[in-house]
C-alpha cells in the first residue's frame, strides 16, 4: 500500500512540475511585457505636457496589445498597471481594460477595449473609441464599440432576464475643469459576439438632476471633487447613489450639486432598473479600500 502510495504523489508531482513547465515561461514572457508597459501607464495620468501623456498612451497601448497576444492572456491581471481599470465580468466571459487621459484641464479622453475568453486561448480584443466629444446628447441612443460614451469603469454587476445576460457598467469620467460625471451603463453582446451599449434599461421619474427620458444610460454630473457615490451594493442587492441639491439654489447648473448625505437607487425588475426614492445605506464605495478608481489610487 505505501508503495502505491508513493507511486501515485510521484506521478502527481511530475505532472504537476510539467504544466509548471509549460505555464511559467508564458507568464514569464507576459511579466516582462508588462514590465516594459508600466512606466507608460504611469505616464499616461502623472506626465505634466500632453504631448508626452498621449505618446506614453501610444506606446504603452502597443505593448498592452502584444502582451495580451501571448496565448492564454485572460488569465494574467496585470497587477503592476495601477493606473489601468482592468475588470472581469462576474462570468468570466470577458474583461473590461479602461483608462483616461487629460487633454488638458478641461477635457479627457477614455480609452479602452474589451478581451473576450476564448477557450483555445486566443485573443479577441474588441477596441472601445471614445466620442463623447461629438454629441450633445450622451444618454439618447444605443451605442458600439466604434461610438462608445467613455468612462473608466469600477465595478460590473451581472444580472439576466429572459435567459440573457446584462452586465451593468459603472464608472466615472473626470469630464471637464468644472464637473464629474458617474455613468451606470448597461452592456449585452449581440448574436455576433459584438458588444451593445445601452438600450431601455432605466425606469425613474423625471427631474432636473438626472438625465431625461428616454434615457439609454444614466448619468449623475456634479460639482468637482464633490465625490458624489453611485456603486452596487450586494447586501441589499441595489445600486445606490448619492441624493445631489444644489448648493446655491441653481439646480440647473451641474457645477454646484453636491451630494445631500441621503441616498437614491435602483432594484433589477424585469430586465430593467427601477428607480427607489429612499435607500438606507452605509458608505457605498466600492471594496476594502472606499475605491476602485485607478487614478485614486495612484494620487494615494
Amino acid at each position: 500500500m505505501k508503495k502505491i502510495v508513493t507511486l501515485i504523489f510521484g506521478i502527481t508531482l511530475c505532472t504537476f512540475l510539467q504544466a509548471q513547465q509549460k505555464v511559467d515561461p508564458t507568464i514569464q514572457k507576459i511579466t516582462r511585457m508588462e514590465e516594459s508597459i508600466k512606466d507608460y501607464s504611469i505616464a499616461i495620468l502623472n506626465a505634466t505636457e500632453m504631448l508626452d501623456r498621449f505618446r506614453a498612451d501610444s506606446l504603452f497601448t502597443r505593448g498592452l496589445v502584444q502582451a495580451l497576444k501571448v496565448p492564454y492572456s485572460f488569465n494574467y491581471r496585470f497587477d503592476s498597471l495601477i493606473t489601468i481599470s482592468k475588470l472581469y465580468a462576474p462570468d468570466s466571459s470577458f474583461r473590461i481594460f479602461t483608462w483616461q487621459i487629460m487633454k488638458d484641464f478641461s477635457s479627457y479622453l477614455q480609452k479602452g477595449a474589451i478581451q473576450m475568453h476564448t477557450s483555445d486561448g486566443s485573443l479577441k480584443l474588441i477596441p472601445l473609441f471614445d466620442q463623447s466629444d461629438y454629441t450633445d446628447f450622451p444618454v439618447d441612443s444605443v451605442r458600439d464599440a466604434t461610438n462608445w460614451i467613455g468612462a473608466v469603469y469600477y465595478n460590473i454587476i451581472l444580472k439576466t432576464w429572459k435567459g440573457k445576460n446584462y452586465y451593468t457598467l459603472l464608472g466615472y469620467d473626470e469630464n471637464n475643469a468644472k464637473t464629474t460625471k458617474k455613468w451606470m451603463e448597461v452592456l449585452t453582446f449581440d448574436n455576433a459576439g459584438k458588444p451593445v451599449f445601452g438600450g431601455r434599461y432605466f425606469d425613474y421619474p423625471p427631474d432636473s438632476i438626472k438625465p431625461p427620458q428616454p434615457a439609454y444610460r444614466f448619468c449623475l454630473e456634479f460639482k468637482k471633487q464633490a465625490g458624489a457615490k453611485i456603486n452596487y451594493d450586494p447586501d441589499i442587492d441595489r445600486i445606490i447613489f448619492a441624493h445631489l441639491v444644489s448648493e446655491n439654489g441653481e439646480i440647473r447648473e451641474k457645477q454646484s450639486l453636491i451630494p445631500y448625505g441621503s441616498y437614491e437607487g435602483f432594484r433589477w425588475q424585469n430586465g430593467k432598473w427601477v428607480h427607489e426614492k429612499n435607500i438606507e445605506a452605509g458608505d457605498p464605495s466600492p471594496g476594502p479600500n472606499k475605491t476602485n478608481d485607478p487614478n485614486q489610487r495612484q494620487k494615494n
